[in-house]
Formats: C-alpha cells, sequence, structure tokens
C-alpha cells in the first residue's frame, strides 16, 4: 500500500496549468468535454478533506455562468449572421458610429453553436484552475516560492483562497442555520445566508493578515542603493526582452534576429534579477518540500497534455477547431495527447485525510500535518 501524502503543490498547478493550455488550442466540444472529464475524475480521486477541497463545486458552477453568459451575449449582440435561423427577435436600430454591430436580431443555430464552442473553451480554463485550487495546498504553494517571489506569492496566496474560503464558510453558516431553524424564505434565506458567509470570509481574511503581519510577511530587506538599482536594472531589461522576443516571435515579418536572441537575453536578465532580488530575503524551511517521483510524472503529464494539444491545433487544425456546419471529430493524436491527464489518477498517492493521519502506524509528519 502507498504512503498517503500531500503531493507538492507545484506538481499540481503544473498539470492543471497543462489541461488550461490545452484546452485553450482547441475550440473541439468533444476534445474540451473530455478535459472537463479528466479534471473532474482527478479532483474527486486525489482530494483530500481539507477546506480549500470543497471548492471545485463551485467552479463548476462557475463554468456554467460563463457558458451561459457567452449565450447570452451572442444572442444580444451577434445576430444576422447567415445561416438556419432559431429565432427570430427584431433587430434594434443603432447609430451609424456603430456601424457593423447588430443588436439582438435573428439568431441562427452556427451562432449557437459558435457561442457553445467559444464558452465552453473559457469555462474549462476556469475549471482547470478550480482543479489546481483544489487540489493544491496554497500555504505549501507559497512556501515552495523562490525567494524572490515571496511577497508577490503572499498576494497570489491569499487571492487565489478567496473561494475556497466562501466554499467552507457557505457550509459552516448552512450548516448551523439548519440546527437554528427559523424562516426559509427564498429571500429572507439567501440574505440570512449570505451576509454571515461574506462577514466570516472578511473576518477569516483579517485574521490571516494579521498573522502574516506577526510573522513579518511583507518586510523590505536591507539593500543598498546600487544592489536595487542593479536588481531593478536586470528586471526592466529582461521585461523588455522578453517583450521584444514574444513580439518578434509572433510576427513573422519581424527580423529573426529579434526573435530567440532577444527572448533568451530577457530571461537570462529576469533570472539574475531574481537571484539579485533572492539573497535580500532570508528565510528558513521546516521540512522542505521534496520533489518525488509522482511530482514528476504527474507534472510531465500537464506538460504533455498542452504540447499534444498544441501539435493537434498545428498539424490537424479541422480537429481543434470544426466549424460549425459539420459534426467535430477527435483524431488518435488527440485522444492519446488528452488521456494522458488521467496520469495522476493512478501515480498520485492517496490523500492525507483525517482518518488516514489518526491510522496506527502513520508517519509524525503526517499527525503533525
Amino acid at each position: 500500500m502507498r504512503l498517503a501524502r500531500d503531493l507538492h503543490p507545484v506538481a499540481w498547478w503544473c498539470w492543471a496549468v497543462g489541461l488550461a493550455v490545452g484546452a485553450s488550442c482547441t475550440t473541439n466540444p468533444l476534445l474540451l468535454g473530455l478535459l472537463l472529464a479528466i479534471a473532474t475524475l482527478t479532483v474527486f480521486a486525489c482530494r483530500g478533506d481539507q477546506p480549500w477541497s470543497r471548492s471545485f463545486r463551485l467552479y463548476l458552477w462557475l463554468g456554467l455562468i460563463v457558458l451561459v453568459v457567452r449565450v447570452a451575449f451572442r444572442i444580444l449582440v451577434g445576430g444576422n449572421d447567415a445561416g438556419d435561423v432559431l429565432l427570430s427577435l427584431p433587430e434594434i436600430p443603432l447609430p451609424d458610429w456603430a456601424a457593423g454591430i447588430s443588436l439582438i436580431g435573428p439568431f441562427s443555430r452556427q451562432e449557437l453553436l459558435a457561442a457553445l464552442y467559444e464558452g465552453l473553451r473559457l469555462a474549462t480554463l476556469l475549471i482547470a484552475v478550480g482543479a489546481a485550487n483544489a487540489l493544491a495546498n496554497p500555504k505549501r504553494l507559497m512556501r515552495s516560492l523562490p525567494p524572490a517571489l515571496y511577497e508577490i506569492g503572499t498576494a497570489m496566496v491569499v487571492a487565489i483562497t478567496v473561494i475556497p474560503q466562501l466554499a467552507d464558510s457557505a457550509r459552516r453558516v448552512r450548516a448551523a442555520q439548519q440546527l437554528r431553524g427559523g424562516e426559509r424564505g427564498r429571500v429572507r434565506g439567501l440574505r440570512r445566508l449570505l451576509v454571515p458567509i461574506l462577514e466570516d470570509a472578511f473576518e477569516r481574511s483579517l485574521a490571516l493578515a494579521a498573522g502574516m503581519d506577526a510573522r513579518g510577511y511583507g518586510r523590505s530587506g536591507a539593500a543598498t542603493a546600487s544592489q536595487r538599482r542593479s536588481t531593478g536594472g536586470l528586471m526592466i531589461l529582461g521585461l523588455a526582452g522578453i517583450c521584444v522576443g514574444v513580439y518578434a516571435f509572433l510576427d513573422s515579418s519581424a527580423p529573426r534576429l529579434l526573435a530567440w536572441p532577444m527572448l533568451a537575453v530577457g530571461v537570462a536578465a529576469a533570472l539574475g534579477g531574481f537571484v539579485l532580488a533572492g539573497r535580500r530575503v532570508e528565510r528558513t524551511r521546516y521540512r522542505p518540500e521534496r520533489w518525488r517521483l509522482p511530482e514528476v510524472v504527474i507534472a510531465l503529464s500537464g506538460v504533455a497534455v498542452g504540447a499534444g494539444l498544441w501539435a493537434v491545433q498545428r498539424w490537424e487544425p479541422l480537429v481543434a477547431y470544426p466549424s460549425v456546419n459539420v459534426s467535430p471529430t477527435i483524431s488518435i493524436g488527440a485522444l492519446a495527447a488528452i488521456l494522458v491527464g488521467l496520469v495522476p489518477v493512478f501515480v498520485a498517492p492517496p490523500p492525507l485525510t483525517v482518518l488516514n493521519r489518526l491510522a496506527p502506524g502513520a508517519a509524525p509528519d503526517q499527525v503533525a500535518a
């Protein structure tokens, strides 16, 4: 039997980012549906019982809302396209300066499919991020960041834990209200539910900020003026080099000398700035996070999904971007690239829960966790 433990949070984020990159490379509803199924199955198979693990359902609802809003927006401003008309809505006339934009008007089947494809892609991107939030421990993620990104990582961790905190607050407030009873009307019940949830989330945010301030987060290290200038100069040079390199890489008419060379110079300068900035931040780690074989395999599986769907986008464009006039299809290469995302279900160790923490023979670090 495999020992239960929490996987490295960066491995989960690499896997989820790979799924998100793959979703951005296609509008095929069959491929996007498979990505959604893989993300959902992996979350329910590998998540623990921590508060942030219960936030995935909220991301599923947010994905559904994004899909509905995308279709509604297409109905509102996307009418008058050629195709099989589904809804014959009256068109609202607009002034001459808004030429090319139609408000409402006839809505065709092709427009509906296009809106569904685009909305499903956005929902898949959102749910992939939600999967990473439900699987990765945000506090361990902040501890795994390099010293130069410590302050930025603190703000990032606080931001990505908003929805998990709201989900945990909603569960506790709903349980408390069910025990107390009282009015159950829709309007009053919603008000009785929202106010305590927001108040509880606000109080927990203040407690988190106070605890972080007491532990010295956000402090500025001692640095001379020359060190600050050298670090800032390297960061600006790196940012400029990366911007120029990316623009030249995307623009085929730009000189090739500005593509990969400038991108390499920018990345090198940015890494130098990170190293200099990290030397000014001194912090210790108790039981540092370790990368083991499951972490490497899971991170590589996410990279394989993103790279595989990018290759499908380039060499099989009809599979990646199907027309709304024909039925979408799946190729063997695209199916194989997506199924690699199921690797965490078979490779990841069992997650830490209350039961296996208290089980006989549990490791001391598991009980302490």
